[in-house]
């Protein structure tokens, strides 16, 4: 069972300084909670190399599915194939950061590898900055955390521009309109970009201006001249942009191959997105003990987990006994998109039943925990749950 530690201060005041009153929750629910988990060194440690080495094992399956062309089974819209390839190929291409979902992990529950969010990653400013902040607001050593997101997120940075000197360090980020939330985590990732040497700008995807030959742009207002920027992050996820935005796909592969710009992160990351992923991976590496058994049909041995290739935030998940029959059911926007069944365990749970999954950051290494706590699927009305290591 979960151990929790109740602590007298909440983040609350703190987030509201700082404008982030998007994480205090607007339904009956509030989104961050005045508990942390308790997590023991080991199982930080734990966490830690179970990032890095899955990720080491994403990368071998993401070789599987470039050497063998499994694209059309990876659910990847053809027309960004070429730029996945040229992104793969290219050494100077780093993936920025991404996030790990997993079972598991304490309470003596082995760790379990759910998925990874490779593309578009959230709960950045929560397990970087709000965690860290609410042990601080109450006293206690913030160095008792698996918590370097913010740091490795510079050193990674750094990296990005050290391995394409030839670029200017100019890097534009943009979101889509009316996500408060995404807002914010690209308001940390351009702190961190900043810091490690980058000139840093911002611009709604919808005023962006794209040229296949030149690169990337902003219209500066005050000048009247568009400005180009040699790196750009977008949180808009790349399978989107092949489905929706075909002749944006088709520019961003030329601008790519004519070296204009540098895309975070690089196309290449769809292929940790799609959930097809997770049956290369146990082709691959069959009873591994960070894997569950995933197939393209129901188990039918077992309980399984029926996701779409692109779904999320818990998103047209259903939960299949061993018969195939569902057992939990959620609705959402992402039903069309082929399907994968994955091995089904269920999550730690607390004194009151709620489930916990773990989410640990990867950013050229594993660099930070935090942990969802909601039912037995995961949805976009889970809380956020520190942690502290004692």
């Amino acid at each position: 069972m979960i151990t929790l530690k109740k602590l007298a201060n909440s983040p609350t005041q703190q987030l509201r300084n700082i404008g982030w009153e998007w994480m205090l929750g607007t339904d009956t629910l509030p989104y961050l909670t005045d508990e942390v988990v308790v997590v023991q060194p080991q199982e930080a440690e734990a966490y830690f190399e179970a990032a890095n080495q899955l990720f080491e094992m994403l990368v071998e399956a993401g070789q599987h599915v470039i050497d063998n062309n499994l694209f059309r089974e990876m659910g990847i819209p053809e027309n960004l194939v070429e730029l996945i390839q040229l992104s793969w190929n290219d050494d100077r291409q780093i993936q920025l950061y991404g996030r790990f979902d997993l079972a598991g992990g304490v309470a003596g529950n082995p760790i379990k590898f759910i998925e990874f969010n490779a593309d578009t990653a959230t709960c950045i400013p929560e397990t970087a900055v709000v965690q860290y902040a609410h042990l601080k607001s109450n006293g206690l050593d913030e160095q008792r955390q698996f918590n370097a997101v913010y740091e490795t997120m510079v050193a990674q940075f750094r990296e990005i521009k050290q391995q394409n000197g030839d670029l200017q360090p100019t890097l534009l980020l943009s979101a889509m309109r009316d996500t408060p939330e995404d807002d914010t985590n690209v308001a940390v990732l351009g702190e961190a970009a900043r810091e490690a040497g980058f000139t840093v700008d911002f611009e709604y995807i919808d005023k962006v201006e794209f040229s296949a030959q030149e690169g990337i742009f902003k219209h500066n207002a005050q000048t009247s001249r568009f400005e180009k920027f040699d790196f750009w992050f977008k949180l808009v996820p790349w399978e989107y942009i092949g489905h929706e935005e075909p002749e944006l796909a088709k520019l961003l592969t030329e601008a790519v191959r004519r070296r204009q710009v540098v895309i975070l992160n690089p196309a290449y990351s769809l292929l940790f997105q799609s959930k097809y992923i997770l049956k290369v991976l146990w082709d691959l590496y069959p009873y591994h003990p960070l894997l569950l058994n995933t197939s393209t049909s129901p188990l039918t041995d077992r309980s399984s987990v029926e996701k779409v290739l692109f779904g999320r935030e818990g998103a047209n998940i259903r939960i299949l006994d061993s018969s195939g029959k569902p057992i939990q059911s959620v609705e959402g926007e992402y039903g069309d998109y082929p399907k994968i069944y994955q091995e089904y365990v269920e999550f730690p749970k607390d004194a009151a039943g709620n489930h916990y999954q773990a989410g640990v950051f990867f950013a050229g290494e594993g660099c930070g925990l935090g942990f969802r706590r909601g039912g037995a699927v995961l949805d976009n009305t889970a809380q956020f749950v520190g942690h502290i290591v004692e």
